[in-house]
């Protein structure tokens, strides 16, 4: 049998409608809207687009749901468009299909105003029969899908069973979080699913909700001792391969058997910023091609680290996205 190859993107699909404002408004107050577009957002979306934006060949497979309308349209013809597989992407006539209004102000801070639409109704019945060729499979968002949220019996929580399900048919298995601040659930949705894990990429925000440990110091800067320890307590709760908690300055990450590292991020001016939507996804987007190509997880990283900088250069979540040889001259020039 020959080697499985490709990689499953799985959960949030969505339409970001991304405006640049000149200011964040006081209430009451108007802000002017100084350019708007739209772009596919969500974890799926982005990391898969992100992947075949590579250029490498590499299969991909999207799993989602969509409503029965404009925003759907538009998400089925990207897919198409990148020559990625579609078929079990599905469409209902039951709720729209899932949408952001993003803000990003001239400092590329974003504010999300979501409706989550047809992402409550995906369930375990989507994601039967996916292509056992492929080798890993990734969702996101726990904590955004509403119907993967609910309680199981057996594994805790019905994504904990998914993602069971996935690992026993042989995939590796991969997770992403939503950044929500104070959500109570973040342990109990969260736990269930480690031991069915084989990599965990999430931010230092996530994993301070997850932790309970200040991830920044007073003065601002990355709590690199709190957010190593956070890492470690994840691997030790089941995953099996890496955990990786990734923020602007950079990235923890840590394997099974093995030792702790900090790889810093290449730095950007704040002027030459244009937006973060998608930034995080695409930094999981490089991390998993790193992982599916079996590179150390140092320089995975470092890719990762470098598909996020090209997409903190664009408004939205896709457009900064760039050849894997495009990257690793970067890379390379960059030191």
């Amino acid at each position: 049998m020959s080697e499985r190859r490709g990689i499953i993107a799985a959960g949030n699909m969505l339409v970001d409608h991304v405006h640049q404002i000149n200011a964040w408004p006081q209430p009451g107050w108007l802000a002017e809207i100084t350019h708007s577009e739209r772009a596919t957002g969500g974890a799926p979306l982005n990391v898969l687009l992100t992947l075949a934006k590579l250029h490498v060949g590499l299969p991909l497979q999207a799993v989602g749901l969509t409503g029965e309308d404009v925003d759907g349209d538009y998400i089925m013809a990207m897919l198409e468009q990148y020559h990625i597989n579609r078929q079990h992407v599905r469409r209902t006539a039951f709720a729209p299909t899932s949408m952001s209004q993003v803000m990003t102000t001239p400092d590329g801070q974003r504010t999300f105003f979501h409706l989550p639409g047809a992402n409550r109704l995906l369930d375990l019945p989507a994601f039967d029969r996916l292509n056992p060729t492929m080798r890993i499979f990734h969702l996101g968002y726990l904590l955004l899908l509403d119907s993967l949220d609910l309680p199981d019996d057996r594994y805790g929580t019905r994504s904990a069973r998914l993602l069971a399900q996935m690992q026993q048919q042989g995939y590796e298995t991969s997770l992403d979080l939503v950044s929500r601040q104070g959500d109570p659930r973040y342990q109990p949705l969260v736990m269930p699913a480690l031991r069915w894990l084989d990599y965990l990429i999430i931010n230092e925000l996530e994993a301070g909700e997850f932790s309970g440990l200040p991830v920044r110091h007073p003065d601002g800067a990355p709590h690199t001792e709190n957010i190593a320890t956070a890492a470690s307590r994840l691997l030790a709760e089941g995953v099996r391969q890496r955990v990786v908690i990734h923020c602007p300055e950079g990235a923890w990450g840590i394997e099974a058997g093995g030792e702790g590292v900090w790889v810093p991020s290449w730095q950007l001016a704040k002027a030459e910023i244009v937006g973060s939507v998608g930034a995080g996804d695409a930094f999981c987007a490089g991390l998993l091609y790193g992982c599916h190509e079996r590179w150390p997880l140092t320089e995975s990283i470092k890719l990762a680290h470098a598909c996020a900088r090209a997409s903190l250069l664009c408004a939205n979540a896709i457009d900064g996205a760039k050849t894997l040889e495009e990257l690793t001259t970067f890379m390379r020039e960059a030191g």
